[in-house]
């Protein structure tokens, strides 16, 4: 307090002279604080409580004050305020001839006395932020600017956290005005040496903006508030930096080194025992919220891990939509190398369950944050390969595409669960690579069709032209629930294809029959959930160039050897077949898996999945003749279970949770039942948003909601 004190009275004289020279009066702050060196005996006195903060202010205030003398003297039209030209003040050249920066870079290298670091920083952040001209383009500023940021990395400066931080937003701040400044402040590596016990120079690791920056991006504080403004301050040199020449050395720097640095460790502290769904559900991941230290802490260990790893992810992918495309492409490149397939490909292919889990589940949360950038292609080429052939049962698949696809059928349930929901993820992606790799590339000659098939259809499209009434569907000959669907209108050019679509809409409804059905629930509000889908997957498929009616099927291109739909679609189909045998919540993610590709707006997909009326090729199978199969089955099983509908009927109340939960007999199959019922609503509520003629429809039930939601 007395030196303090002291100063203020020092000061107070001071201000009586106003005709001391500002040139003295400057060199004498400075030997001031050289003085101190010398004249000092307690090591231990910490450099608060001496008159050096002072004493740095007033040179601070003088290089200022300076500044706005200059300015004044030179007038509005000779001032610029954006490059080197103008006048330099003879206290600034003082600073920048002695090497005034460069000794307090020593001075803070020391941490003498204690706590000078914090004091060095705080000076060098105010001198970039109140002298309104540049100076970093000055070899006495950014070589000292540039070892003052190596020192971030340094144990005895940890506690310095903020004013470190107060430094860096000041550099980020000029670069972010004028980002050609990048040339001077990473000019060069900066590196110390030191004398090895053998008596050779060993080099130092540098500690560069960009590492000292991400390293406060991840620092703990009381209120989170130091590491957000870090993050806004790299994510700020970023968005400026547009123009080829910075964004160049942007992409030649250690930035992308140490961003995927930072993912690699946020990974690795994730715990192995976290579950799944504790990971795919996370919450708080925008990385703007400031979290501090002590709720940090209060979280559950594996919660504030996953978090911090998800936070760090979103934030990379605002990285990596705000920077130059240079720079994205040198960031997305790292992640590819170091993150995919240095650590995550390894997790992916163990054969430790906790491993897989995690790495699964982990893989899906990133792919849900992901937005476009030229991330997404990488991490498709990633996990589905770059093949775009057809698909044949004797191909050596790539490892990592055939081991997830085959994991949907694994003996853990748990692992089958997660992998499903993986490729949910992956099928939601904006991106033609993945609905082409794991659906349409089997079905693009349509070889699931006989030779015969288009002749069929052409004698199906001539009868129809001399009938005026639909014809009962050939699967079913006990009649149709009334769907009050009518697709038809007076074009008879259409009109076989408006009859078609009715008929599969009625075919699907009416596959389980109507003594084993659970509920006799309306179908609107599956045409209303599929309707969103349906739009949605219009709308990122628009630009993907598919055509709107089949490929015509070549000569001689049906029947040369077994149709293979593909081992992603094969897989799918084995596990629709054993729906009555699987868990309820397996049935309802493959269930819903199914549904989100046939709604996909590719004639292809519709003809496949949805028309229960072509012709199959001898030993193929289509989503259709698999749904028949599993109903004959369920036939004959319901008939040696007595009650069966009793049974079925309590089943779903609860899973309505209408009823309290009770072990019962045969539930696995009632619940098959009740998902197969869902699925079957589902499909042709799909197969009815398929045709062409319903935008009548579509408006209809757009209408219908707002006239609900009215009420």
């Amino acid at each position: 307090m007395w030196s303090r004190l002291g100063a203020l009275l020092q000061q107070a004289v001071e201000t009586r002279e106003p005709s001391q020279d500002l040139l003295q009066s400057f060199i004498q702050h400075w030997k001031g604080v050289t003085q101190y060196y010398l004249e000092t005996t307690d090591e231990s006195c910490p450099a608060r409580n001496t008159d050096i903060p002072w004493r740095l202010r007033q040179l601070l205030d003088i290089l200022v004050y300076e500044e706005s003398e200059c300015a004044t003297q030179e007038g509005p039209e000779d001032g610029n305020d954006s490059g080197p030209v103008g006048t330099t003040g003879p206290c600034m050249e003082y600073l920048l001839q002695h090497k005034i920066l460069e000794t307090l870079c020593t001075l803070a290298k020391a941490e003498y006395p204690p706590g000078m670091r914090q004091q060095v920083l705080v000076f060098f952040s105010r001198l970039l932020t109140k002298v309104q001209r540049p100076l970093l383009h000055y070899i006495n500023v950014h070589r000292p600017v540039q070892k003052l940021i190596a020192l971030g990395g340094d144990a005895v400066g940890v506690t310095a956290h903020k004013e470190e931080l107060q430094f860096l937003i000041s550099i980020c701040s000029k670069l972010e005005k004028d980002p050609s400044l990048l040339c001077h402040v990473l000019e060069s590596d900066v590196r110390d040496e030191e004398e090895g016990a053998t008596g050779s120079k060993k080099q130092k690791s540098k500690q560069s903006l960009f590492k000292a920056v991400l390293r406060l991006c991840l620092c703990q504080s009381q209120t989170g508030r130091l590491a957000v403004r870090a993050r806004e301050a790299l994510l700020g040199v970023l968005r400026a930096a547009q123009q080829e020449g910075p964004a160049r050395l942007m992409a030649q720097s250690d930035l992308s080194q140490h961003a995927v640095q930072r993912l690699c460790e946020l990974h690795s502290q994730i715990p192995l025992s976290t579950h799944p769904c504790d990971i795919t559900a996370a919450e708080d991941t925008d990385w703007r919220t400031e979290v501090s230290s002590e709720e940090d802490q209060a979280l559950p260990p594996e919660v504030s891990a996953v978090r911090r790893f998800l936070c760090w992810v979103e934030y990379l992918n605002d990285l990596l939509k705000e920077s130059q495309e240079m720079i994205a492409v040198t960031i997305a490149d790292a992640i590819t190398d170091h993150y995919l397939r240095g650590i995550l490909q390894e997790e992916l292919l163990h054969v430790s369950e906790l491993h897989i889990l995690r790495s699964t589940a982990l893989l899906s949360a990133v792919l849900q944050q992901l937005k476009p950038s030229p991330l997404t292609k990488r991490l498709v080429t990633f996990l589905l390969g770059e093949d775009r052939g057809p698909e044949k049962r004797s191909d050596n698949a790539p490892q990592l595409r055939a081991q997830l696809i085959q994991r949907c059928n694994h003996l853990s349930d748990e692992i089958s669960l997660t992998t499903l929901r993986l490729f949910e993820d992956i099928l939601q992606l904006p991106e033609e690579t993945c609905v082409y790799s794991l659906v349409l590339r089997n079905l693009e000659t349509r070889g699931y069709l006989s030779a015969g098939h288009e002749e069929s259809r052409v004698q199906d499209v001539e009868a129809f032209e001399g009938t005026d009434e639909l014809e009962e569907d050939p699967y079913f000959t006990d009649g149709f629930p009334d769907t009050g669907l009518r697709l038809n209108n007076g074009n008879q050019d259409r009109g076989a294809e408006s009859a078609g679509t009715e008929q599969s809409v009625r075919s699907f409804l009416s596959l389980v029959p109507e003594e084993m059905k659970s509920s006799d629930s309306g179908f609107d509000t599956y045409l209303q959930d599929a309707l969103v889908q349906y739009r949605s997957c219009c709308q990122y498929t628009s630009s993907w160039g598919w055509p709107q009616s089949p490929q015509p099927l070549s000569t001689g291109a049906s029947g040369q050897e077994d149709f293979y739909e593909g081992l992603f679609l094969q897989v799918l189909l084995d596990r629709l077949g054993s729906i009555l045998d699987q868990p309820y919540e397996v049935n309802l993610q493959v269930t819903s898996l199914l549904t989100r590709i046939a709604l996909f707006p590719h004639p292809h997909i519709q003809e496949y999945l949805l028309n229960p009326f072509i012709s199959l090729a001898p030993g193929a199978r289509t989503l259709f003749s698999v749904l028949v199969r599993v109903v004959a089955d369920l036939a004959q099983r319901s008939q040696r279970v007595s009650n069966f509908r009793e049974m079925l009927l309590l089943v779903r109340r609860q899973l309505l949770g209408q009823t309290p939960v009770q072990p019962l007999g045969h539930e696995t199959l009632c619940k098959g039942l009740v998902v197969l019922e869902e699925f079957c609503r589902s499909c042709a509520a799909a197969s009815c948003h398929h045709h062409p003629l319903t935008c009548d429809l579509e408006i209809a039930m757009d209408q219908s909601a707002i006239a609900s939601g009215g009420h």
